[in-house]
């Protein structure tokens, strides 16, 4: 009889150990389709330049509510408006919010990258271009493609995280100097009490660069250290294209607002490429295999509770 019973215990040991150590597995993320992703970048490009307040930035917001409402992902808006010195007028922005619940117990992060594109061609060498806007195939419309595609993960294997896909608006307004009118977006959303909601977050931006060379940011790396680590980290572990593991540039992007708001932040993006704020900023100078570098080490840390348990 005792030596049953003692069986009996030993096994239930066993068993509990098992269904710890299970728990505590990586779940292999599924596959990152990056044709699927680089047609939502194509997507949004096809609508037009996604300026604020025009009916190609609707169209492309309309696009976004239809693609989490076909994924089940329930979805918000932030609108709210701007009051633009260069045009004496109101500006109608929006920001969308695709929210994954996984467990009302585990930590939540953010992910997020900006829709709009340039109200204007900075860098041309055509006066007639100077005032026109831009597709902006990677300084927007990547980033928001691989979170998108990332998105369509999440709704086939939940991972122990619950994740916020924030597309900002008004990244990109101001004129080349005028600070104070970029990054309009993403303020909006630090203004609306996020200060301890987020374990961390990573921005995404101009991730579609053909020739893909992203390099540790210097914020990020001031304030997100362990975060950086960790992507550049992974970046080497899965032999992911285009990371490089040395600061290059101090950036003023969105993730200065989730900074501020005091949410540990990194930028992952790709400042080298040399069709920024031109013309040129088309989905032929991007490709999939960019979006699916970038993609494959967000998913990895995702999926993987050992990694990003790491972040502090």
């Amino acid at each position: 009889m005792k030596k049953n019973t003692i069986r009996i215990i030993l096994l239930s040991i066993l068993f509990t150990g098992v269904v710890s150590c299970h728990s505590d597995k990586q779940i292999p993320p599924p596959q990152f389709n990056a044709e699927r992703a680089f047609t939502y970048l194509e997507k949004q490009v096809a609508f037009g330049p996604r300026v604020p307040g025009s009916q190609s930035s609707a169209d492309c917001r309309n696009f976004f509510y239809e693609t989490f409402q076909n994924l089940q992902i329930p979805v918000d808006s932030q609108v709210f408006i701007f009051f633009d010195l260069y045009s004496q007028s109101n500006i109608r922005m929006v920001n969308v919010i695709g929210s994954i619940v996984s467990n009302e117990n585990y930590p939540t992060i953010v992910l997020m990258a900006h829709y709009d594109s340039r109200p204007r061609t900075d860098f041309t060498n055509n006066p007639l271009l100077k005032n026109k806007p831009i597709d902006g195939a990677s300084d927007g419309a990547s980033g928001v493609a691989a979170l998108l595609e990332l998105a369509h993960m999440f709704s086939e294997r939940k991972p122990e995280l619950n994740i916020d896909i924030v597309f900002v608006d008004g990244e990109d307004w101001g004129k080349s100097g005028d600070i104070q009118f970029y990054m309009l977006g993403s303020k909006e959303f630090a203004r609306k009490g996020i200060r301890g909601k987020y374990k961390f977050g990573i921005l995404l931006d101009m991730i579609g660069d053909k020739d893909l060379t992203i390099y540790r940011e210097q914020y990020s790396e001031n304030n997100a250290k362990n975060l950086n680590d960790l992507i550049f980290e992974t970046a080497k572990n899965i032999q992911a294209k285009g990371f490089i593991d040395s600061v290059k540039y101090a950036i003023q992007d969105d993730h200065l607002s989730l900074i501020t708001a005091g949410i540990p932040t990194v930028n992952i993006i790709d400042f080298d490429y040399k069709y920024w704020h031109t013309e040129f900023d088309t989905p032929e100078n991007c490709s999939a295999e960019s979006l699916e570098s970038v993609g494959k080490v967000l998913a990895e840390i995702i999926y993987n509770k050992s990694l990003w348990q790491k972040v502090q």
